[in-house]
């Protein structure tokens, strides 16, 4: 990693709406298993081969540089005294050494804060597990990853055979600095092509530049660069924002599509309360291939299905407390705006809302009402792609203070409390590998998503998929749901009610039998 790369407004925004009740890191619960013949030492294995490929992720040595005052967002810098035992560590498994034990200490440990005085993950290994089993909780904070970029960091971490691939070492690369005149030099190339350039071409490839250093001239020199290149950006990037404002108008001007706006408003609920600092995590699979069959059926896609599942769930949750709302309840959705084959480690990705069905009993009904819910969605939030790039990386003097100040207020107000929910409950899928990876000659088995609880979004409800199966992670504020395990225990049962909605009538079966 260079000198300094200024976080993006997004990445930034997980820094700053961070509280002790809200910590914005992401993670997994792995699961592995050793081989019968294992007589090395997993943990020291594990932690050498990390060590053998940091450089393949350099963010892994980054941490964090504020700038002074908090008048700008901070910059990845390289630790000097980046020391991997102080980010991997071996964990103790009380008895009885389950799963279900794992899963009460990944929440406990999930609701911990990343000290930022550090590189912003760590990763614990949990040995001695039943049926030669080895448990991996890794955590890493929202502002250096998304889930697109876990999937490329995972394929750093992983081998796709026992042994583990030999990684070529670091190159030393000497630190450049630019000197003054140089900068001058680049600022007069910059402004030169402004003018010799089409708006457009210009717009995408104006760079201009940076002292990269931390004192305040440096960061108001950077800031306004920063701006210059913003509004030249925005003034390029205006037809194509013009069409996409004249699509969202043209939308709600559609009854129809007034009619989805209406179904996309969240009714109250228990679960769109204040939480607390504490954690409540559980796990569970399902199989992939059923699921994309169920979503085939449907006339679906496999993220209606699993958000099908999710509606089934609390619906049938919300019934045994006798708290569910005669409206429709909502899911938030993150998009990934992530091209293929971008693997940098930042955020890319913004969100819609999409009703899911909650107040529609028959399970085949519920999942064709969702594919309709959210197709409309889709559309809806279509046009606001274009609009991504522009506000993900607005940048203002002093903004990091200010929302510092706007988040901590929030969340000790109870604001949440008493203000309609944007949305009801979190869903997100992320697409992971389908072959069988392995990591220091041990055997991945699932991996487990854990994400991110809010004020007046306690439930959180991720899925990861791998090899032929979904592997889903519940996580939620524990003062709102303390066992969320009883959610989690309810996802089988509700798939099988899926699976049995579209199977063929029994007497179809019998004369195909025939």
């Amino acid at each position: 990693m260079g000198d300094g790369k200024k976080l993006s407004s997004l990445d930034a925004s997980f820094l700053y709406l961070e509280t002790p009740e809200m910590p914005m890191h992401v993670g997994s619960m792995a699961i592995f298993r050793l081989p019968e013949d294992y007589r090395s030492d997993f943990f020291e294995d594990f932690k050498a081969m990390i060590a053998s490929r940091l450089h393949l992720a350099p963010i892994l040595k980054a941490r964090l540089e504020k700038a002074p005052l908090d008048i700008d967002h901070p910059s990845w810098v390289e630790d000097d005294q980046f020391d991997i035992d102080r980010h991997i560590f071996r964990a103790s498994l009380p008895a009885p050494r389950d799963r279900a034990t794992l899963e009460r200490i990944v929440g406990w440990m999930h609701a911990k804060l990343l000290n930022r005085a550090r590189p912003l993950w760590e990763f614990y290994v949990f040995e001695g597990m039943k049926d030669n089993e080895i448990g991996l909780y890794s955590k890493m904070h929202h502002a250096c990853i998304d889930g697109g970029a876990g999937a490329a960091l995972t394929n750093m971490i992983y081998d796709i055979s026992p042994i583990p691939r030999q990684v070529e070492p670091p190159t030393a690369k000497a630190k450049v600095e630019q000197e003054p005149r140089d900068i001058a030099a680049n600022l007069l190339d910059s402004y030169q092509q402004l003018w010799t350039q089409p708006l457009d071409a210009t717009a995408r490839s104006i760079e201009l530049p940076r002292s990269g250093k931390s004192d305040i001239g440096s960061i108001l020199f950077d800031n306004a660069m920063y701006q210059i290149e913003s509004a030249v950006r925005f003034a390029g990037n205006i037809p194509g924002m013009m069409k996409s404002v004249s699509d969202v108008v043209a939308k709600i001007s559609d009854p129809e599509s007034r009619d989805s706006i209406t179904s996309m408003m969240s009714p109250p609920s228990i679960l769109n309360k204040s939480i607390s600092s504490e954690r409540s995590f559980a796990g569970t699979s399902i199989s992939l291939s059923r699921a994309k069959a169920l979503a085939k059926q449907s006339g679906g896609k496999l993220n209606d299905v699993v958000l099908a599942l999710a509606s089934g769930v609390v619906r049938r949750y919300l019934l045994q407390q006798g708290a569910l709302p005669a409206k429709s309840m909502t899911a938030a959705v993150p998009i990934s705006l992530r091209e293929e084959g971008n693997t940098a480690a930042n955020n890319q990705v913004f969100g819609m809302i999409c009703s899911i069905a909650t107040n529609v009993e028959n399970p085949k009904t519920r999942l064709e009402t969702i594919i309709a819910q959210s197709t409309k969605s889709k559309e809806m939030s279509h046009p606001l792609r274009a609009f991504m790039p522009q506000v993900s990386n607005i940048s203002m003097l002093g903004a990091p203070m200010l929302v510092q100040v706007l988040a901590l207020l929030y969340g000790r107000s109870g604001l949440s409390d008493v203000l309609p929910p944007t949305a009801n409950i979190t869903v997100s899928n992320v697409p992971g590998p389908r072959q069988t990876l392995y990591a220091a000659g041990a055997e991945l088995l699932h991996i487990f998503p854990v994400s991110i609880a809010t004020h007046g979004l306690a439930l959180n409800i991720t899925v990861q998929s791998y090899r032929d199966q979904l592997d889903f992670g519940f996580i939620a504020g524990a003062n709102i749901l303390p066992h969320v395990q009883v959610l989690c225990d309810m996802l089988p049962e509700e798939f099988a009610l899926l699976e049995a909605a579209y199977a063929p009538p029994e007497a179809d079966v019998k004369g195909a039998a025939e």
